[in-house]
């Protein structure tokens, strides 16, 4: 099945020929960055030093010394390269880039900085704004689970207040932003999208309370459905309404779609796979136990003989030994049946390249599925 997939690339896909060595993620992002002429590491720097927002930052310093995940939201807009926080917007703007101006915009070219409209940047930079609103939005916790070790009580209350606060002030100045882009079709895709992130994550978090419930009863086909609202439809979107702005055709818009959803889940997947391919680390990452390998697994295993191998995985106090429960999960199909879905979504975001001209921004949005499609 999965090997039949991962034809779809064609000639340039990641299963025959001899692909182009995959550079660091952080090279690629620098790599990418001087094609658009933008530093989109500071992308949505007019917004997080607002006064506002400075006043929001000073209230988050209450939480140090507490474990409240917005604490770790807040270091990552400044610390996290790793995991490259701006990769939404400076994928906006590299296919922006790729397309170029459309035969209807020719004569507005004056209004092109680097290749790209003015629009498209601002359309980056709501895209950046709308993922760091749900990030903040995550990190509300559920004090019915909270421990004595996590903080007082009193603070991861306030945390919580603060991240409803603090991402609904995001998603609010995103919001008045996209209304002075003045494309009506270009509100109701991001609109849409904002709706898919609603949705994505009720799924996340509705999963049973029930005690004996340790993992959703899913296949992959749903996972990819849940995946792609939470993860995918953001990007897959904005890089739609970015061709919209050109006045490009409904066909080059489709592409676009293509590229940021198989790009997006082929990224989602490589994150998925690094407890399971990473050599270097000596400390086994604990994982979630719906991360598309446990899923794949659970679907070739059986539900039963999943559940039964996570019991097992299980000490005293119900503390899971993620060791013995990667192992078992290695030891099946899993691992490389998600690497083989990694480089199928891959092929197709690639294949969605093929309708843009040779460029230098086309090559960059090339390398970046390279880099998250390259295992060892």
């Amino acid at each position: 099945m999965w090997g039949a997939l991962l034809r779809l690339g064609g000639r340039r896909g990641l299963s025959g020929g001899v692909p182009p060595p995959a550079a660091p993620w952080s090279q690629v992002v620098s790599e990418a960055e001087k094609i658009v002429g933008y530093p989109t590491s500071f992308m949505s720097l007019r917004c997080l030093l607002s006064d506002e927002l400075s006043n929001i930052a000073m209230q988050v310093r209450k939480l140090v010394g507490t474990k409240h995940p917005l604490l770790d939201t807040a270091r990552g807009f400044v610390y996290d390269s790793r995991n490259n926080l701006q990769m939404r917007g400076l994928v906006v703007l590299l296919i922006s880039k790729a397309a170029g101006p459309s035969t209807a915009e020719l004569s507005f070219q004056h209004n092109m900085v680097s290749g790209i409209y003015s629009s498209q940047r601002s359309l980056a930079e709501i895209t950046e704004l709308i993922h760091t609103a749900f990030l903040v939005h995550r990190g509300i916790v559920n004090i019915g689970e909270l421990k004595s070790c996590d903080g007082p009580l009193k603070d991861m209350q306030f945390g919580n207040k603060m991240a409803v606060l603090s991402g609904d002030f995001l998603l609010a100045n995103a919001c008045t932003s996209l209304a002075q882009l003045q494309n009506t079709k270009v509100v109701e895709l991001i609109s849409s999208a904002i709706g898919d992130l609603v949705q994505g994550i009720y799924y996340e978090n509705s999963k049973s309370s029930e005690e004996n419930c340790l993992t959703d009863d899913i296949g992959i086909s749903t996972w990819k459905e849940q995946v792609f609202l939470s993860h995918s439809a953001l990007l897959a979107k904005s890089c739609q309404a970015a061709m919209e702005l050109a006045k490009h055709s409904a066909e080059i818009q489709d592409m676009a779609f293509q590229y940021g959803k198989h790009m997006s889940m082929s990224h989602k997947l490589h994150s998925d796979l690094q407890p399971f391919v990473k050599e270097s680390s000596s400390d086994i990452m604990a994982f979630s136990l719906n991360c598309a390998p446990a899923v794949l697994h659970q679907e070739f295993l059986g539900r039963d003989a999943w559940i039964k191998q996570i019991r097992e995985a299980q000490g005293k106090g119900n503390i899971m030994d993620y060791k013995k429960l990667q192992e078992a999960i290695k030891a099946g199909k899993g691992v490389t049946s998600a690497i083989d879905l990694c480089r199928c979504h891959g092929n197709r975001a690639l294949a969605a390249l093929e309708s843009f001209p040779p460029s230098e921004a086309r090559a960059a949005l090339a390398n970046i599925v390279y880099a998250v499609t390259r295992f060892s």
